[in-house]
């Protein structure tokens, strides 16, 4: 890229697009004389875009932007996992791919960047109510839920909606250095760097049944989640072997049993984290975690941040 001319980003608003998705970028890099970047918002055709949210949007471009742009946005839309974007949309990012542009999706625009096919075999996010959606509807996408975003060198793409501005401060970082990112944060009023997943941000931590089976089971071990729980202990209460409690638990939930129980306890610390003024060691040992150094351990594995983090982030008062 010439060093005299600016950075060129184009923000592609696709039916349902999402107000803040689209905003976000848009903002970020808005032309000013210490942001040196130009942005176009387009989208399929010049004129009215029907978006999400009771917001429709007229763009004065169309795909030919595309053609132009060093960086192209894909903010998320609604329903974004019962259609295909249209095929005049895909073409358009495939040629701006292929001629160097990076592409950049937030939140559900994953979904149309995964119509290129640009994301098979490579790391990808989106909102967490979609991502195993995207893991079906793309099987070849090897989907993270737990990150705020993910940097594949040409294609990156974020989680929710606020997490795109998480990953237009990282390409600041990359494109300006440390210190243009923070400006940019400072003048947003937004925090240069999070912590953390997006798991954290996911109201539990328990995967969902999909079957029946052992509803009684769990509903008695999570009113004993503070004591002891084995195998032995959840098979025996279900009055079945522990071999067929394991294989039919996994078939219901998609967990083994005993990191249902993990995950089961995790959700808990986060509930007395919130609520509580309770130390990092007596809710380990509330939640049957038994220490401080083994509930920080498995928080972070499974959320991708620490309880002190974690608390300092939802602590209701």
């Amino acid at each position: 890229m010439a060093a005299d001319r600016l950075h060129r980003i184009a923000v592609l608003v696709l039916e349902g697009a999402k107000p803040l998705d689209v905003g976000i970028p848009a903002q970020v890099f808005t032309t000013r004389a210490s942001m040196p970047y130009e942005v176009r918002v387009c989208g399929p055709a010049p004129g009215l875009v029907t978006g999400g949210d009771g917001l429709s949007y007229h763009v004065a471009d169309g795909l030919d932007v595309l053609a132009w742009a060093d960086i192209v946005f894909i903010p998320g839309y609604r329903f974004p996992d019962r259609d295909d974007p249209p095929p005049a949309v895909v073409d358009a990012l495939l040629a701006a791919h292929a001629r160097g542009a990076r592409l950049a999706a937030i939140s559900t625009g994953a979904f149309a960047l995964a119509a290129t096919g640009l994301l098979d075999g490579r790391r990808a996010t989106t909102h967490w109510h979609y991502t195993r959606a995207l893991a079906a509807k793309h099987p070849s996408v090897r989907v993270d839920e737990n990150v705020l975003f993910v940097d594949e060198g040409s294609v990156l793409t974020s989680a929710g909606a606020a997490s795109g501005l998480d990953l237009c401060l990282h390409i600041l970082r990359g494109d300006l250095g440390v210190a243009g990112a923070n400006h940019a944060a400072r003048r947003l009023v937004a925090a240069p760097f999070r912590s953390g997943g997006q798991a954290q941000y996911v109201p539990h931590s328990v995967p969902e049944p999909l079957g029946e089976r052992f509803a009684a089971t769990r509903e008695w071990a999570l009113h004993r989640l503070g004591k002891p729980l084995t195998l032995e202990m959840l098979a025996r209460h279900a009055a079945v072997s522990p071999r067929t409690f394991s294989r039919r638990f996994a078939e219901d939930t998609g967990d083994t049993p005993m990191e249902w129980v993990l995950r089961a306890r995790i959700d808990m610390a986060r509930e007395l984290l919130e609520l509580s003024g309770r130390g990092i060691e007596q809710i380990a040992a509330d939640v049957g975690l038994g220490t401080g150094a083994n509930l920080r351990m498995h928080f972070r594995r499974v959320l991708g941040t620490t309880p002190s983090e974690y608390r300092r982030t939802f602590r209701l008062a």
